[in-house]
């Protein structure tokens, strides 16, 4: 991972982290149910762009190296991997 990358996403996790720390008191609280279903929802889309933001730099980094380099197995390792991951990421 590139270094402003793993900057960023080390940022944003950081804030997630606090975002469920925040969650955990809501429920220690007993605060409404739809407030925390509310938070919980945001957490996700964060989660969502960190690993837009990690897999965006995986395509630009290890899967244009694989295809740069014409080694021919290792372009279809990295896109049945990449297609695996995005498979995960839809269920």
């Amino acid at each position: 991972m590139r270094t402003e990358i793993k900057a960023s996403v080390a940022k944003r996790l950081n804030r997630i982290e606090g975002q469920v720390r925040g969650l955990s008191r809501m429920v220690e609280d007993d605060r409404y149910c739809i407030d925390i279903v509310t938070q919980i929802s945001a957490v996700r889309a964060a989660l969502r762009r960190v690993e837009e933001e990690v897999l965006r730099d995986h395509v630009s980094h290890c899967v244009e190296h694989a295809i740069s380099s014409g080694d021919k197995a290792d372009q279809r390792a990295k896109i049945a991997e990449l297609m695996a991951v995005i498979g995960r990421a839809e269920r």
